[in-house]
């Protein structure tokens, strides 16, 4: 069986990104998909106004300023779904109700892709996992500061074991449920919307 990031035979694939930020996941989206209609939302204005600096002149690019966890998508409404380092913020149970909106959000046939962090299955593993990751930003070259803030704001992280998320889109409706990529506490995880009921 053949997976692909496009589902959908659409000649212009519509992208919703949430938690799109800076807008850098969907530049990578468009540059493999250069006819896509790209919506980006995410909660901060300064964030989109650098997603709107770097598309700029692009007709095929809107912007949402809102929280996609509470925003209501249109049925239907988009072929591909991509998130990058943002869904880890939500509560559990809000990540399970987040995946079934997205699934009713998809069209038959549509795909979501969340690439972001994940906890261990132990709590031995979320121990490796960060100090790994600490020795790793340690000889990364940053800044003590920059280093202390990262620190700082990964303590409000609310990750969530891979398996309970694959379980989550499952339940949602979503088939294909698979991980594509694992490192560590980061994760790169699908679901194909059934193009028939």
């Amino acid at each position: 069986m053949a997976i692909s990031l496009v589902a959908s035979d659409a000649a212009s694939p519509r992208v919703l990104d949430l938690g799109a930020g800076t807008g850098l996941l969907a530049a990578m989206v468009r540059s493999k998909l250069p006819q896509a209609r790209l919506s980006l939302i995410d909660m901060s204005e300064s964030m989109l106004e650098v997603a709107r600096q770097r598309f700029a002149g692009d007709p095929d690019v809107e912007y949402t300023v809102a929280d996609y966890s509470a925003h209501t998508f249109e049925p239907g409404s988009y072929d591909i779904i991509v998130s990058s380092l943002s869904i880890h913020h939500l509560t559990h149970p809000a990540k399970q109700a987040l995946f079934k909106k997205l699934y009713d959000a998809l069209t038959p046939g549509g795909v979501f892709v969340n690439a972001d962090q994940v906890a261990g299955a132990t709590e031995a593993a979320d121990a490796y996992y960060r100090q790994r990751w600490l020795a790793e930003i340690a000889a990364s070259g940053l800044s003590q500061a920059a280093i202390d803030a990262s620190v700082e704001r990964r303590a409000v992280d609310i990750n969530a074991k891979l398996g309970d998320q694959m379980d989550w889109l499952s339940q949602a409706g979503f088939q294909n449920v698979d991980c594509m990529y694992k490192y560590l506490d980061f994760a790169v995880f699908y679901g194909l919307k059934p193009a028939t009921p």
